[in-house]
């Protein structure tokens, strides 16, 4: 997500649909999909007027890409009736785009607003719960719970850590305890194997 913020200029609109299309897709595939995507269109207006076959093939092979082609052309759509064809910058307001989840409301009010947010994926969760900071069952509780008891200061920069972290150390099955630095202090809670 940061190579197309950066790559934009931190432009909103591109840091949302860059989003809707990582969801369950490689960082390196939504890169390249979004780049050819972009080439297209770089508004709502431009990119509503491409059909979705066209939108289709340029994301391809994000998954669940004919879903998400509809979705953009939806959220074109949303904006450009509702918002004046620009990127609302409050998390409420996102979250009443169709398609738009909290992990990417939370993405999009961080990477392009700046504005405090806990983004919360499966590796903030995961890794919030092993290390007992929270006990919750769901990604939303965990960021009701982390809004509540982490300092404001690092909600930015907490899903940065943790997923590269649960990505290559703390993984879902067998996490590699041995070479974490936290190993000592963490007390595992789920883990059943480790290496």
């Amino acid at each position: 997500m940061g190579v197309i913020r950066d790559e934009s200029g931190n432009d909103p609109f591109h840091v949302l649909i860059s989003c809707l299309l990582s969801l369950r897709t490689k960082d390196a595939v939504t890169e390249k999909a979004s780049r050819r995507l972009f080439q297209l269109g770089k508004t709502p207006q431009a990119l509503l007027k491409l059909s979705l076959p066209t939108v289709e093939k340029a994301i391809y092979p994000v998954g669940f890409y004919h879903t998400k082609a509809r979705t953009v052309h939806g959220v074109c759509r949303d904006l450009l009736n509702r918002f004046d064809g620009k990127v609302p910058g409050s998390l409420e307001a996102l979250l009443t785009l169709k398609g738009v989840g909290r992990k990417t409301a939370n993405l999009v009010v961080t990477l392009a607003f700046n504005k405090p947010g806990i983004c919360v994926d499966t590796h903030v969760h995961r890794i919030s719960n092993r290390l007992g900071y929270v006990r919750t069952k769901t990604p939303e509780q965990t960021e009701m719970a982390l809004r509540k008891k982490l300092p404001k200061k690092y909600w930015i920069e907490f899903n940065d850590l943790f997923v590269p972290f649960g990505q290559n150390l703390c993984q879902p099955v067998s996490p590699l305890c041995s070479r974490c630095p936290m190993e000592r202090l963490c007390p595992k809670r789920g883990v059943t194997h480790r290496r």
